[in-house]
């Protein structure tokens, strides 16, 4: 039944190919010719089994291992966690530690390579996935957003009413691999900053440049605030995750504002994580300006991946989120 099948098949694919307009009406599909053709079965890459495997599948017929192996290696690691649960042939290729290594490499490239060799073998014994799940790093593929409200006293009306104002505003973190990230507060929402998050951004869009390092779970970050008085903006996170891997939370363990004459602000002003190394959380080098640690406005970050930004629940409204706190 199946071969009569798909000889009717084929009749009628080479006789609509005769018409000029089924040129727009018709798919190719090449993998039609391989029906009846016995293909030897392969072992899948990785498998602990010496039999050869039979895929049914006709994609893994048509499609070569060596083709498969590149389409995997331009994936990033969370898309390769995703494709891996497809099929059995496509999780054992996935355990390839080329991908992983590939991918550990990009996140901790402030680390060096030989860090990363010396700490895959001290503690993650020589396993990059296992390195890539139990590691903690900052994510790159999207945006960490902080909601946070208070409360305003309005202008009362004839003296009868008293009202009082919710007050909504984000603060946004893009980090990069290179170490530098973005910095922004406002009141948008995440599928409106998302459009413009990037190093293109122009002054009025009020997108701030800053470095980080990171240690362990815990990120050190700083950027300068330009005006009339240069105000350094230093930040203090801590990373987890809600599963194993995700890093897609974050904890605003402080936030301190100081000020920075104008010579440091104009020689360090791409390295200004470094000029406030070692600084006390009440110091200062500008009279103008003191030095206030930010006890409001605290609430931890949550991760936006850039293809969920139009759907998130974070662009929903305030009457809608009065109640919500992420983490």
């Amino acid at each position: 039944m199946a071969s009569d099948f798909a000889s009717i098949t084929l009749a009628e694919l080479e006789a609509a190919s005769l018409l000029r307009t089924s040129q727009f009406l018709i798919t190719q599909r090449p993998w039609l010719d391989l029906y009846g053709v016995r293909i030897r079965p392969v072992a899948a890459f990785g498998s602990t089994s010496n039999k050869p495997s039979y895929d049914p599948a006709l994609i893994h017929r048509v499609l070569p291992d060596e083709l498969l192996h590149e389409i995997f290696a331009r994936m990033t690691a969370y898309n390769l966690g995703r494709a891996s649960c497809v099929c059995r042939k496509w999780r054992y290729t996935i355990r390839n530690p080329v991908f992983w290594r590939n991918a550990c490499l990009r996140a901790w490239q402030l680390s060096g390579v030989v860090d990363n060799y010396r700490m895959l073998h001290s503690k993650y014994e020589g396993s990059w996935r296992k390195m890539w799940l139990s590691r903690p790093r900052v994510r790159t593929d999207g945006l960490y957003a902080s909601r946070n409200t208070y409360i305003r006293a309005g202008v009362a009306e004839w003296k009868v009413t008293n009202p009082v104002h919710l007050v909504c505003y984000f603060r946004y973190i893009r980090f990069f691999p290179s170490g530098r990230f973005l910095y922004k507060n406002s009141s948008q929402k995440v599928k409106e900053v998302a459009k413009y998050m990037n190093f293109r951004a122009s002054k009025v869009d009020c997108v701030y440049r800053g470095q980080y390092t990171l240690s362990d779970d815990k990120v050190e970050a700083a950027l300068l605030y330009p005006g009339m008085r240069p105000t350094v903006l230093r930040i203090r996170l801590r990373l987890r995750g809600t599963t194993v891997g995700a890093n897609n939370r974050m904890d605003l363990l402080s936030l301190v504002t100081s000020g920075v004459d104008d010579s440091e602000a104009n020689n360090h002003e791409e390295d200004m994580l470094g000029l406030v190394e070692g600084w006390q959380d009440d110091e200062t080098h500008h009279p103008d300006v003191p030095a206030i640690s930010h006890k409001r406005g605290l609430t931890p970050f949550i991760f936006v991946p850039f293809e969920e930004a139009e759907t998130s629940v974070l662009n929903l409204s305030v009457d809608k989120m009065d109640y919500f706190v992420p983490g």
